[in-house]
């Protein structure tokens, strides 16, 4: 059975053409054949993100040149029994990784909002009668009733509006309501020009509309984002891959500048190895930027969180 297809234009159709291609009619879908659409077209959700398990989140905070430096350092005071000198910077490298830890903790939360543009619950007309329905039974044909404040729970095509504007910034970035029509629009239009189309996670600001499911979960325009959300793979940016070829280069410098150290300590000054040993160590610890990834990941952090609340406040000042 297949009755919602994700490529067709129903924003270029007439109403009577896409309701007749849905099979559905004024009176919306019966409850046998609602059941039966939500069994083969799944719930109108959108899958869960995949995350990384906090352990190798924790353990992915040591990944740095500067850490393994301070590691490394943090041994040699260790076997040469300055156990307190090994200590703080044990102490302070844990710190940085827990600092990181909780500050990318909060970024992932917030790139995973996209799931709160679902709306919770959706008004249907099954069989003639006004319902309301948790969101993700919505199935493709349902006929939705719109009014202002609601949040769109799946992409239709719109029968009637009154006075319909919506607000489409979370898919076409446009900063102002959209006014909706239920007449057809070209069949080229762009996503933003299709004005007999309502997409989910858009949000009402003002009027009346009625309008027919034409695709829900991953078939509509907010899931196929989610979707090639999922398929990306993580890269670095070009900030991190700049702060990374520091981090080796800034690395290198130090070993090939405690080496030296070291070597003239001991063969120009004499000094016992153990002493100009920890002398080096004590000079690496105190160049080395230990605090660096950790501001990096809470400067960046704390970006995404100031972009997700701008988006939640302008949303709210659009109700």
């Amino acid at each position: 059975m297949s009755v919602a297809g994700s490529t067709r234009d129903y924003h270029s159709l007439d109403t009577d053409t896409v309701l007749d291609e849905l099979g559905v009619d004024g009176a919306g879908l019966n409850h046998a054949e609602a059941a039966e659409r939500y069994r083969f077209h799944g719930p109108n959700a959108l899958p869960q993100a995949r995350s990384t398990p906090a352990l190798i989140r924790f353990l992915a905070q040591f990944n740095s040149a500067l850490i393994y430096f301070l590691l490394a350092a943090a041994a040699a005071a260790a076997l040469l029994g300055h156990i307190v000198d090994a200590a703080v910077i044990f102490v302070v490298v844990l710190i940085n990784a827990i600092v990181g830890f909780v500050q990318e903790g909060k970024a992932e939360r917030a790139l995973g909002a996209i799931r709160d543009m679902i709306a919770p619950h959706a008004t249907v007309l099954r069989a003639g009668a006004k319902e309301t329905i948790p969101v993700p039974q919505v199935v493709p044909g349902d006929i939705i009733l719109l009014e202002a404040g609601d949040r769109v729970p799946a992409d239709m095509r719109l029968i009637r509006t009154r006075g319909l504007l919506i607000d489409e910034a979370p898919l076409t970035g446009e900063s102002l309501p959209v006014e909706k029509q239920d007449s057809p629009v070209a069949t080229e239009a762009d996503l933003a020009d299709r004005l007999s189309m309502a997409y989910s996670g858009t949000l009402v600001a003002s009027g009346q509309a009625t309008g027919v499911v034409t695709g829900t979960g991953l078939n509509t325009q907010i899931g196929r984002i989610s979707g090639l959300l999922q398929g990306v793979a993580t890269v670095a940016t070009p900030l991190l891959r700049q702060i990374n070829r520091f981090a080796h280069r800034f690395t290198l410098v130090v070993l090939a500048g405690s080496v030296a150290l070291f070597a003239f300590a001991v063969l120009a000054r004499e000094f016992h190895w153990v002493d100009a040993l920890i002398a080096v160590v004590a000079l690496a610890v105190g160049i080395i930027p230990e605090g660096l990834p950790a501001v990096i990941t809470i400067t960046l952090a704390i970006g995404v969180q100031r972009m997700n609340d701008r988006n939640r406040r302008s949303r709210g000042i659009c109700r």
